[in-house]
């Protein structure tokens, strides 16, 4: 069962700054980490790989410093790690960043790709369904229990707001998970140790035989044309009182904002 890890290292701090020219992060010089939720994307990796054997690869692309990250996820039970690294990559929204990654994923000969639901500094959650599609695979989003993976087919169970549905589907296959999967393991001390010297992969994009105007900024549909904080509501109310007279402070309140009606 060869597993592979789509990971993102992000910033460690909410201080970061916004490039004016091309409306991307600036992460040089930053703090960063890897993105919390890929930690239970990595560790589902590995509780596969304990159950059925096999591999399991992290893939990630960045700058140069986004090495330390894999070497993270090394350290927790990781088997090889690549990293997508090239100047041509800067500045990829979600669709260019799907494309470079699955023009690295059609080398690698993968039955199972697991993303985190979402990183923290985009919040968007579509870089999974869309690397799906590029790859032309199926894909579970939501998911919080890898059930069963027998015969070329998997089992999985989501939650939806307020369903859980219990799935089959083939592989190939591209799931997204949620934190209520599993608990990251702590890399052990030798570990830690093998993860310092390990040699990290280096993809440029000569070796991914993609189309150049598909990376980057070139590739990238939707660009940030600015950014700005939200602006201050002065004419704000503060409620006192117990909960019982809040709420009735409230509702008195929305009544008569005709926000609501009785």
């Amino acid at each position: 069962m060869n597993v592979v890890v789509c990971i993102k290292q992000v910033p460690a701090t909410t201080e970061i700054e916004i490039d004016e020219e091309t409306g991307t992060l600036i992460r040089e010089g930053i703090e960063v980490e890897i993105n919390p939720f890929d930690l239970y994307a990595i560790e589902e990796g590995i509780r596969i790989k304990e159950r059925y054997e096999g591999k399991v690869t992290a893939l990630i692309m960045g700058p140069g410093q986004a090495e330390s990250t894999l070497r993270e996820a090394i350290a927790m039970g990781v088997d090889d790690a690549i990293l997508l690294s090239d100047k041509a990559f800067a500045g990829s929204d979600t669709l260019a960043t799907s494309y470079t990654l699955s023009c690295a994923m059609k080398k690698l000969n993968c039955d199972i790709v697991i993303c985190g639901i979402k990183t923290t500094d985009g919040d968007t959650g579509q870089v999974g369904p869309e690397l799906a599609e590029q790859l032309g695979i199926p894909h579970v989003c939501y998911v919080t229990k890898v059930e069963e993976i027998k015969s070329g087919k998997i089992k999985v169970k989501r939650e939806l707001d307020n369903i859980c549905e219990e799935l089959e589907a083939p592989l190939p296959l591209l799931i997204t998970v949620t934190k209520d999967i599993n608990e990251p393991r702590l890399p052990s001390f030798r570990r830690k140790m093998y993860a310092k010297k390990v040699e990290i992969k280096l993809w440029e994009s000569e070796d991914l035989q993609g189309n150049c105007l598909l990376f980057g900024l070139d590739g990238s549909p939707t660009q940030v044309i600015k950014t700005f904080p939200p602006p201050k509501q002065e004419n704000t109310e503060k409620i006192t009182g117990d909960s019982s007279t809040q709420a009735k402070k409230l509702v008195g309140k929305l009544i008569e904002l005709k926000v609501m009606s009785i």
